[in-house]
């Protein structure tokens, strides 16, 4: 198929918040839609704005969005004219790229030649060398015997970064800061490597001590043409991946910005790349940023989950240029023409606990409440919708847009506040902490600065009178405002002669609280607390927004019910409670750090202790990966191991235990 073809049809070979996000352009340009779903994703968001849909197969991955044959069978079955990979997936697979254009169908996305060279880092490296692109010193060759590459990190020098040569997103990643511990981390790199890209393979790279994350957003076409769109700032990741982006990057002067952007077209331009692609920097920013500190990474060949940083101060649509670079059309823009406007963030909200190392979670969003009047909201989630343990955690991505730095940032913090999740445990309270975080808002952190500020970010304060109060209103039912002064408009908790007293019986984590009420009337109660009394009048309600007066005080606050829980939001906190039926017997739970249990749904990686294993505290003993990722579980005290319940292999629930400890005293 020639590349002047006028496109029709576009198949989405991905699926969540992507699939949505390239429907809604696509539409826009007059093209009908095609989704795939696994079974997982049948009533998913991205099937229902779709034209059409066509099922591929099982939840695994494996077995649907990676099966490549299936998915081109269905564009032609479809009549669809284009595939468009998103990102991830099969987006960066030349295989694939190969098949769908030898089926006559065209690929939205740059050709396999240019996804081969760079799809392999070290490859990559040793051709941005020959361009002229500056890279970080490091081993980068295809020799991978384990004591070889133990030898070339010393020689590197310390700490120095393991990274899987075929990698992406954090995955297959270790920094080791001794040469003790290379092995364990060259071991991890090379399982995790192996499981999510299916190449054990690394490279080894010194680790910049001050490193900045800038990339240069690079577009190609059929015609010789190529373009930056200027840089994003992805410094602030947590695991090697991605929280919170910005465009442009904080004290960039305007001779490296040029710097970076010549090198990023020039590796563009070296290996004939078509479409959109990102050129990823390191930059030594220990002596501010500086045009001869900066170093080639990587490079995407694809869309990137950031991309909306740099729609917003181009004013462009990436996903269109896509699209029409793919038609055969020559970039909408040349490089003279496009300009820098205002500055972006974008954060990503994830099911995902902070303060248990930011597992990912699970969970049916009972309750979602996104600032879409105030923020650029990409998601395809929905409320009701279930978090799985199949794919990515991601919920939205929450972007905004304003005339300088300080302003956009206090509008991501105002978006943040007012995103109201329940159901899952989210990341939304550690972004907000990110986005109000001194060090931040002065702009140039680096990589590090999540891992040295973390305490602080992730500290959850305990829930206030005030959310209590809320709490125990929205637990007895007593949250709907009063319709006026008759006494007979709110039946709830009436008593003749008396006031009524009712008691709440909340939980928050491992804490018990019973709250009694006292109903004045006319929307006013009497709040009992741990000996101490407050005044609360309910002022006003709208479906789950409450406006109330708390000894004084009046504020505005979100409260949801589900099940037996509720969700209070306020100032940018959300505080869960378990209604505890309280004719139900208690039962002892396990005693305390006597089993290691799963802290989330996952697949067995490895187990490196038997029964009868003396253990001290913080041994490594089990890894379970969950979404591509691993979790290391530790001892959690000095003992011995009594029983190991599970094998390499096994696929383990949320909460199963895995390993029994006893007391050295007991063996």
């Amino acid at each position: 198929m020639g590349r002047d073809t006028v496109l029709k049809k576009v198949l989405i070979a991905n699926r969540g918040e992507i699939a949505c996000r390239v429907i809604k352009t696509a539409r826009k340009l007059g093209l009908r839609t095609v989704a795939v779903y696994s079974d997982a994703d049948a009533s998913a968001m991205h099937v229902a704005m779709a034209d059409e849909a066509v099922r591929i197969g099982p939840a695994p991955v494996a077995e649907s969005y990676l099966k490549g044959d299936v998915i081109i069978a269905a564009a032609r079955a479809t009549g669809a004219d284009c595939i468009h990979p998103g990102y991830g997936f099969l987006s960066e697979n030349p295989d694939f790229v190969e098949k769908v254009q030898a089926a006559g169908i065209r690929f939205i996305g740059p050709p396999a030649s240019a996804i081969r060279a760079m799809g392999l880092k070290d490859a990559a490296k040793k051709l941005m060398v020959e361009a002229g692109v500056p890279v970080v010193p490091g081993y980068h060759g295809d020799n991978q015997d384990a004591a070889f590459l133990h030898g070339q990190a010393d020689q590197i020098g310390y700490p120095v970064l393991i990274k899987a040569r075929a990698g992406g997103g954090g995955k297959g990643m270790r920094k080791v800061e001794r040469s003790e511990d290379f092995i364990a981390g060259l071991e991890g790199a090379q399982r995790e490597g192996l499981a999510s890209f299916g190449d054990a393979a690394v490279l080894i790279e010194k680790y910049v001590t001050r490193p900045r994350h800038i990339e240069i957003q690079v577009f190609g076409d059929d015609h010789g043409n190529a373009v930056y769109l200027f840089e994003r700032d992805c410094s602030l990741q947590r695991r090697h991946q991605k929280v919170i982006e910005e465009a442009p990057a904080p004290g960039m002067p305007p001779q490296m910005r040029a710097a970076m952007g010549e090198a990023a077209v020039k590796a563009a331009k070296a290996i004939g790349y078509s479409g959109a692609g990102t050129i990823e920097f390191i930059v030594d920013s220990s002596d501010g940023l500086r045009a001869d500190r900066f170093y080639f990474m990587e490079m995407n060949t694809r869309l990137q989950v950031e991309h909306p940083v740099t729609e917003m101060i181009t004013g462009e649509d990436l996903v269109e240029w896509q699209l029409r670079v793919a038609s055969g059309e020559p970039l909408p823009k040349t490089q003279n023409e496009l300009r820098l406007n205002g500055w972006a963030f974008e954060a990503r909200i994830y099911a995902e606990d902070a303060p248990k190392g930011f597992l990912p979670a699970t969970g049916t969003l009972e309750y979602l409440s996104l600032p879409e009047k105030t923020a650029r909201i990409d998601s395809g989630i929905r409320q009701g919708d279930t978090i799985t343990p199949f794919y990515d955690p991601m919920i939205a991505k929450l972007i905004v847009h304003g005339p300088t730095r300080a302003a956009a940032l206090s509008q991501l913090a105002g978006a943040l506040e007012n995103c109201h999740i329940a159901g899952s445990v989210t990341n939304v309270e550690f972004l907000l902490a990110l986005a109000r975080h001194p060090g931040f808002v002065a702009g140039g952190v680096d990589t590090g600065f999540i891992d040295q500020n973390l305490a602080e970010l992730i500290a959850q304060p305990a829930p206030s009178v005030t959310v209590k109060a809320v709490a125990a209103l929205a637990a007895l039912g007593l949250t709907e405002a009063p319709k006026g002064a008759d006494p007979w408009d709110r039946l709830k908790g009436w008593r003749l002669w008396t006031a009524a007293r009712q008691f709440a019986l909340l939980e928050h984590k491992d804490d018990r609280f019973e709250i009694a009420v006292t109903d004045r009337g006319g929307g006013s109660y009497t709040i009992e607390e741990d000996g101490a009394a407050h005044d609360v009048r309910l002022i006003g309600a709208t479906g789950n927004a409450l406006r109330l007066s708390i000894d004084g005080r009046t504020l505005s606050a979100d409260v949801a019910g589900y099940g037996n829980a509720v969700t209070v939001f306020l100032d940018g906190q959300s505080h869960s409670f378990v209604l505890p039926d309280r004719l139900a017997d208690e039962t002892e739970g396990d005693a305390g750090g006597d089993r290691i249990i799963s802290p989330m749904p996952g697949l067995i990686r490895l187990v490196s202790t038997v029964a009868g294993q003396q253990v001290a505290r913080g041994d490594a003993l089990i890894v379970v990966e969950a979404m591509k990722m691993e979790h290391t579980l530790r001892s959690p005290r000095d003992g011995v191991i009594e029983s190991v319940f599970v094998a390499v292999g096994e696929q383990v629930e949320n909460g199963a235990t895995l390993i029994a400890l006893v007391p050295d005293e007991k063996v």
